[in-house]
């Protein structure tokens, strides 16, 4: 399907993570023309008051969903099921957690639209043992763990309407995540496995279209995976990014 700009791209923005949120974007910049672009960062504060879910804080730093009677890895793991609200459950919509790599033109993800389904995810493998990661946090296991951490929205589509603000404020987490408000399985459709690579997690892929760095990005952990290369092209992406900064700092 042939979309036309803007395209409209929600980011996953944890206050914690502007690093990782700048390299995201400047790594979408280098194959899609960020003027064609429409990004949203995109956390519970950001929401305001349309967010009003009870949330605390743990001993470790780490958020706690009192709804789901869970901790939560990132402050917008709930948030990005409203984008199809935040978008008047018209159109279409992209969302990615921040702490990602692009390797492809952002276009080529919105050409993939079908306006049969609700969303397209990749369908990754059950997660079947809990772990920790980004610093220590606790990794839930839940059904379909990690499909919506990069997530094509239709949010024009009927089963989309069901994700009103009292939804999005009275679900447990795992629910949503496990998209179980879509009646029909069928409504959810397939991403190729390579935009949405796990890396650590997914089987080698030598050609990613997006790189997740979901166990935590390079500059929060050690890295011991063999596929130190997209650890590089993400530091290569961090420097460049703190070099304009000087350049213009100067040229003022």
């Amino acid at each position: 399907m042939l979309l036309d700009p803007p395209y409209r791209l929600f980011i996953g923005a944890d206050a914690h993570e502007d690093r990782a949120v700048a390299v995201a974007l400047a790594s979408m910049a280098q194959y899609t023309n960020p003027h064609d672009v429409e990004v949203t960062h995109l956390n519970r504060q950001m929401l305001g008051a349309l967010y009003h879910r009870p949330t605390t804080t743990m001993p470790n730093g780490q958020l706690f969903d009192d709804i789901s009677d869970a901790p939560m890895s990132t402050d917008h793991a709930i948030a990005r099921f409203f984008v199809p609200y935040l978008c008047g459950y018209q159109g279409w919509a992209v969302f990615v957690d921040g702490d990602v790599l692009f390797r492809e033109d952002l276009r080529r993800l919105f050409q993939m639209a079908d306006p049969r389904y609700a969303v397209k995810v990749v369908q990754h493998p059950p997660l079947l043992v809990e772990g920790a990661k980004k610093a220590g946090h606790v990794q839930q296991v839940y059904p379909r763990k990690n499909w919506s951490s990069v997530v094509l929205w239709h949010c024009g589509h009927p089963a989309n309407l069901a994700l009103t603000i009292d939804v999005l404020n009275t679900w447990p987490g795992r629910d949503l995540h496990a998209f179980s408000w879509l009646p029909d399985d069928r409504l959810i459709a397939s991403l190729p496995d390579r935009w949405n690579y796990l890396l650590g997690v997914s089987p080698p892929n030598r050609l990613p279209a997006l790189v997740h760095f979901t166990l935590g990005t390079p500059d929060l952990r050690e890295y011991e995976e063999p596929e130190h290369f997209w650890c590089d092209q993400w530091h290569a992406v961090a420097r460049r990014i703190e070099q304009e900064a000087v350049r213009a700092t100067v040229t003022k």
